[in-house]
């Protein structure tokens, strides 16, 4: 059985990963006492001990807002951690899969979908962090399979701690009478976290690089939400447009993912999945 070690193991994605490979892997998924991921040198006594064949690192700070207010801190742990996990990798010749972001886009002057060639020039302190995660991760191991991640969401009932998602938090508000609002302003992919999973066993093939990872989307959230209302038969009365929201600075942080699919790995539409899933929210 081959060995798996992933970091973020209490995260939205990390205990997923975890639930879905432990019966296929020899999963280590060490907490943050266990492996500081900020300390090289524990780090490396853990390798050491488990010598992984494949590693999924998703531990990070993703919390945009908290990214701003503590950059310190999250520059420790996204980008000097990252690092870290790296040149373990590289050291015990382990498949390294580095989960980045699709903030990364986030104030890039070319129109979407975007590829991952064009030149980062992310407005927030998460998305600056994590193209230079991505950087320092690929210099410290050539073979990093970075992967740009999109906005996830899962349909099973909330776990302790986690906040809710886009599809969970329209779940609670479809119970209510509110008008519900969403940006016009605002391109970008929703992808389902368990395809996201399952398409993670894929990615130990890739060669080293960056790839888009999600599922794509072409029409603003208030298109997408609207045409998923319109599709299942409920009530697009009950939606807004929201015209404040990034209006100053409109954002579009879809991706292309050519290079993912001629590696062999697909993802459904953003607007399929969602229509697919938002039968079972209601």
């Amino acid at each position: 059985m081959r060995r798996l070690l992933i970091t973020g193991a209490s995260g939205f994605l990390g205990s997923r990963i975890i639930e879905y490979y432990r019966d296929r892997y020899e999963v280590c998924a060490p907490s943050h006492k266990e492996m500081d991921i900020t300390n090289r040198e524990q780090v490396l006594a853990v390798f050491h001990g488990f010598k992984p064949q494949i590693v999924i690192h998703s531990a990070a700070i993703s919390d945009v807002g908290m990214c701003e207010r503590e950059p310190d801190r999250s520059r420790r742990i996204n980008i000097d951690g990252s690092r870290n996990i790296a040149e373990a990798s590289a050291i015990f010749r382990a498949k390294f899969l580095f989960c980045s972001s699709d903030q990364v886009y986030f104030g890039s002057r070319i129109q979407g979908p975007h590829r991952e060639d064009e030149r980062g020039v992310p407005l927030n302190v998460y998305g600056k962090e994590k193209l230079t995660a991505e950087e320092e991760c690929l210099k410290q191991n050539p073979e990093c399979t970075a992967l740009r991640l999109s906005w996830m969401y899962d349909t099973r009932t909330l776990r302790e701690g986690e906040h809710g998602d886009f599809i969970r938090t329209l779940a609670l508000r479809l119970r209510t009478p509110d008008i519900l609002s969403y940006p016009v302003n605002d391109v970008r992919g929703i992808t389902d976290v368990n395809e996201v999973v399952r398409n993670l066993e894929k990615c130990a093939e890739l060669k080293g690089g960056i790839y888009n990872f999600g599922s794509p989307n072409d029409k603003n959230t208030y298109e997408t939400v609207f045409d998923m209302f319109r599709e299942l038969g409920w009530d697009t009365m009950r939606l807004r447009k929201d015209e404040e929201s990034f209006r100053e600075a409109p954002r579009d942080i879809s991706m292309d993912q050519k290079k993912l699919n001629d590696g062999g790995i697909t993802f459904p539409a953003t607007l399929e999945s969602l229509i697919r899933n938002g039968g079972n929210i209601i």
